[in-house]
């Protein structure tokens, strides 16, 4: 909001918020979560949380908020619960797989120091 226009958040399923009005967010476990169904978004003005079809750390990061490396974490994170949500659904692509996984290996992999 550097400009002084509050920020947009993109919630999933076509909902928006603004930035400025979120004013909590919890990830859904459990059984409650799956089928887009993330985490729950406080609105200022609405009674009920919204139902987002992205994760906490996602909405965070579109309000402004960046935690160091959380980027790479995110990757992971998605990569993980893809695995296991193919696994579960008993529809694993292993070639998409492997390459998901050489992919996130290779951007986490720190060169070398040149001393």
């Amino acid at each position: 909001m550097a400009d002084g226009v509050p920020r947009m958040v993109f919630l999933g399923f076509g909902k928006y918020a603004r930035a400025d009005r979120i004013y909590a967010v919890e990830p859904i476990t459990g059984d409650e979560r799956g089928g887009g169904r993330r985490t729950r978004v406080w609105v200022e003005g609405i009674a009920e949380p919204l139902i987002a079809s992205r994760t906490e750390r996602t909405i965070l990061h579109d309000m402004g908020h960046e935690p160091a490396g959380s980027e790479l974490l995110d990757e992971a994170l998605a990569f993980a619960e893809r695995v296991a949500e193919a696994s579960s659904e008993g529809r694993v692509d292993l070639a998409d797989l492997g390459r998901r996984a050489r992919k996130l290996l290779e951007a986490s992999s720190v060169p070398p120091k040149l001393f």
